[in-house]
Order: C-alpha cells, then sequence, then structure tokens
C-alpha cells in the first residue's frame, strides 16, 4: 500500500496537471477539429471549442497568463507555472490547431485561386449563419442594442470600403496588429478569426505562408512572417482577448449586438460576385476587386445560392450540435 502511494506521489509530482498522454492525444484532436474550423472563414474555433467540451477550459487556461504565471517563470517554479496555466493541455491543444490549420491551407489557396466566386458564395452563407448565431446569444434585443447593431453595420461597410484597408501596407506591424486582432475570435463562439483576417486583406497572405510551411517550402523571409503572425496572436491573447473577455461579462448584450452588426456590414466584402480589374496580377492580395450585381439569374447564380444555403446549413447544424452536447453536460 505504502509503495503505491509512493508511486502516486511521484507521478503527480512528474505531472502536476494530472494528465495522461491519451489526454494529450485528445486535446491535440480537438485542437486539430480547431485549426481546420478557424482556417475557414465563418466558422469559428470558439464553436468547434464548445462541440469539444473545452471551450470554458481553453478560455480559463488563457486568461491564467498573467502576473502569477509570470511570477512563477521568473522564480523557476516551472512545475507550478505549467499547473497554473494548464500549458500542458495549451500546448496539445496549440500542437492540434497547428497541424489542423496547416492540413486545409492548401485547399483553402486553391479554392480562392481558381473558384474564388464559389468560395465566397460560401463564405457569405456561413457568416450570414454566424451572424445569426451571435445574435441569438443577445438575451433581450431592445432599440438601444438593434441602433448599436445598425451603428456597428454601417461603421463595417465603410471601413470595408476604404482604400487603405483594400490595400494596406505590407508592413510585419500591420501583419502583427491582423493576429492580434483575428485571435480574439478564439473565445467567441460565432465569430470566425479567418473572417476577420479576410476583412482585413491579409487572409491569403497568412494562409500562403501557412502552405509554404506545411510544405517545406521555406525561406528567412517565411519564417519571419510567421513569427511576427504569431507574436501578433499570442499578445491577443494576453491583452484583447482579456479585454473583450471583460466587456462580455460586464456589457454582455450590448457587445454582442456591436460584434453582430459588425459582420453584417463587413459582408460586401464577401459579395461573390466581383469584377477582377486586374486580370495580369497573379498573386490574390495584390488584386483589385469590383462587386457587381448579376444582370439575370443565370446557372452560375443559382450555383451561388446552393453553396451559401449548404454552407450556411452547414454553420447552423455545427451550432445547433453544439447547444445539444453543451445542455447534455449540464
Amino acid at each position: 500500500m505504502t509503495g503505491q502511494q509512493e508511486s502516486t506521489t511521484d507521478t503527480e509530482a512528474q505531472n502536476p496537471a494530472g494528465m495522461t498522454w491519451q489526454d494529450d492525444l485528445r486535446h491535440g484532436g480537438c485542437g486539430f477539429l480547431m485549426g481546420v474550423a478557424d482556417i475557414v472563414p465563418g466558422v469559428s474555433g470558439g464553436t468547434m471549442a464548445l462541440i469539444v467540451g473545452i471551450y470554458e477550459r481553453l478560455v480559463a487556461a488563457i486568461s491564467h497568463v498573467d502576473s502569477t504565471f509570470v511570477s512563477h517563470i521568473l522564480n523557476r517554479r516551472i512545475r507550478a507555472a505549467v499547473k497554473y496555466a494548464d500549458l500542458r493541455f495549451l500546448v496539445a491543444l496549440g500542437t492540434g490547431v497547428l497541424v489542423g490549420a496547416g492540413g486545409l491551407a492548401s485547399v483553402m489557396k486553391l479554392l480562392l485561386s481558381d473558384h474564388r466566386t464559389l468560395t465566397y458564395a460560401g463564405f457569405t452563407g456561413m457568416i450570414l449563419a454566424s451572424s445569426l448565431i451571435v445574435s441569438r446569444r443577445v438575451a433581450q434585443w431592445n432599440a438601444k442594442r438593434f441602433c448599436l447593431m445598425l451603428v456597428a453595420a454601417a461603421a463595417a461597410w465603410w471601413l470595408v470600403n476604404l482604400t487603405s484597408l483594400q490595400n494596406p501596407p505590407d508592413s510585419r506591424l500591420y501583419l502583427f496588429f491582423c493576429g492580434a486582432i483575428g485571435v480574439c475570435a478564439t473565445i467567441l463562439p460565432g465569430i470566425s478569426g479567418a473572417f476577420i483576417l479576410l476583412l482585413l486583406s491579409r487572409y491569403e497572405p497568412v494562409v500562403d505562408a501557412i502552405r509554404s510551411f506545411v510544405h517545406l517550402d521555406w525561406s528567412a523571409e517565411l519564417i519571419v512572417t510567421l513569427v511576427v503572425f504569431s507574436l501578433g496572436c499570442l499578445t491577443g491573447l494576453l491583452s484583447f482577448a482579456r479585454i473583450l473577455k471583460r466587456m462580455l461579462e460586464n456589457h454582455q448584450d450590448s457587445t454582442i449586438a456591436v460584434m453582430c452588426g459588425f459582420m453584417l456590414g463587413s459582408l460586401y466584402r464577401l459579395w461573390p460576385f466581383q469584377r477582377d480589374l486586374t486580370p495580369d496580377v497573379a498573386e490574390f492580395k495584390h488584386k483589385h476587386l469590383q462587386p457587381f450585381l448579376p444582370e439575370s439569374l443565370t446557372g452560375e447564380v443559382w450555383s451561388v445560392v446552393f453553396v451559401a444555403v449548404l454552407a450556411a446549413t452547414v454553420v447552423l447544424s455545427l451550432d445547433l450540435f453544439a447547444d445539444r452536447v453543451g445542455t447534455s453536460r449540464k
């Protein structure tokens, strides 16, 4: 009996979080699903975290990367730091996210390059469904929140039409900013980080960088790009996400109403029918596109409608499944 107790104590000392390698694999698998979701504009990694049952643990772990965690590190209390921030869980999850996003990056680049109209149709359907999902999280709509949504929608429409946003600076500082803003969607079920990157005109470059990394097509510029973007994501998680979490705790309905309006107003950026004003430009990120309204109901128009409806159905089904899973766990 004594030997068994000593063995248990030794195991806990070596593994303060009480996790096994089977847990690591499971959390890595959850991260893989989140990574696949995060690479698709309109599918929320937060929703996927809800479905697989790790959302609350993820938010708690992120919020614990604070001054106490830093104090443990500076005082070389590594084991205490790992346990306090649930670091083993975050590492396993993060590894899965990278693998999932990397695996789908090549597919997304191909779809944007060769099937842009139908791809944008799918994105539009997903965002519309996500907007509905987000609006349902408002406990009670009133005139004030409805006005906030309309103002946010108008502001978003204005922003996505800015020349500076359509052709943003190709700088590392801007890429850092995009990573910091986009990663905040991790704690918001229904809002996609990839959608934020798409609005900021940095979705395709980031996807291309991930694809090149996965295919071992490495260069100094590629490594710098991924490092800068990753540092932006880390900064966002440790600062913006914490602020956003506090806003949701204190002003949840108003904050969600603003987010819903922002998503609706930004849909102009994803309108499937766009003329390519720069056909001689090969790289998607340097192209200039002009939205237009089809003059008749052609086969292409019906194809776009079908893809949009199908994509919206998938997102709504995922959210319904997440709600059922969450209810069954209570």
